[in-house]
């Protein structure tokens, strides 16, 4: 059973946003409900400032604190460790959204992050909050791995394409858009990523592109204080910070 992980270099990443484009268009997002989040700040004083950026999906953690508080167990780990919310069981209590300490998950039934509010122009029916044209095959659509248009009143989150990666096929180290045999099967933000800046394979298999890259570049978590262990890492340097004032433990 694979441990799948994904590894951002911060030194080949542009901040392009290509990554969370692809990732709306692919899990049937509403505008501003980002699963892949690109955060922006600056460092230094005028006329030395420099902007930068932080790429953000789910940590999908080993130790994840949204799971022990969810009250109904709709937030849970699957047998390959990517942590999913069950939409059937879900109350849209938010105990989840306050545990997370990344802020990764997006409630259905808040005003719209952004104008024109879709979930007007693409009314959905008694359950679904909306019903876009480009909304993913029905058949695909999953209520217990939270894929699909997302219903009123619970709560969503980046699965890292689980509808893709759990096809992949068995043994495989690593999904990649350039390898013919698991094109399909990689996360569309990896897939679309320009300056190839993302990587994702199984943390478990010491063959994999992703545990050499965290080995060999010092791969860093974030907030290892909170204890969640992610399963994303950062390239920044041999390990340098990747927030400001922050810094992660190397692995």
């Amino acid at each position: 059973m694979p441990k799948w992980g994904m590894v951002i270099d911060l030194e080949k990443c542009t901040g392009c946003q290509a990554c969370s484009t692809a990732c709306a268009m692919e899990n049937d997002r509403l505008p501003g409900e980002s699963w892949q989040d690109v955060l922006y700040h600056t460092e230094g004083a005028y006329p030395n400032v420099k902007m930068k950026w932080l790429p953000r999906p789910c940590m999908q953690c080993e130790n994840p604190s949204c799971v022990s508080v969810c009250p109904t167990k709709a937030t849970y780990k699957t047998d390959d460790g990517v942590v999913l919310v069950d939409w059937d069981k879900c109350i849209g209590c938010k105990y989840c959204m306050v545990a997370c300490p990344y802020g990764v998950r997006f409630y259905s039934d808040e005003r719209p992050l952004i104008e024109p509010d879709l979930k007007a122009i693409f009314p959905g029916d008694e359950r679904r909050t909306w019903n876009p044209p480009y909304a993913m095959p029905e058949h695909v659509q999953n209520a217990k791995l939270g894929i699909g248009i997302q219903p009123k009143g619970v709560v969503s989150k980046c699965t890292f394409c689980y509808h893709k990666i759990s096809q992949a096929p068995a043994g495989v180290a690593d999904l990649d858009e350039d390898i013919p045999e698991t094109k399909e099967y990689t996360p569309a933000c990896v897939r679309v990523c320009p300056p190839k800046a993302r990587y994702f394979g199984d943390l478990d298999n010491p063959e994999s592109n992703v545990n050499r890259l965290i080995a060999e570049k010092g791969g860093v978590r974030l907030k290892e204080e909170t204890g969640n262990k992610p399963k994303v890492y950062y390239l920044a340097g041999g390990g340098s910070p990747v927030v400001p004032g922050q810094r992660s433990a190397r692995t």
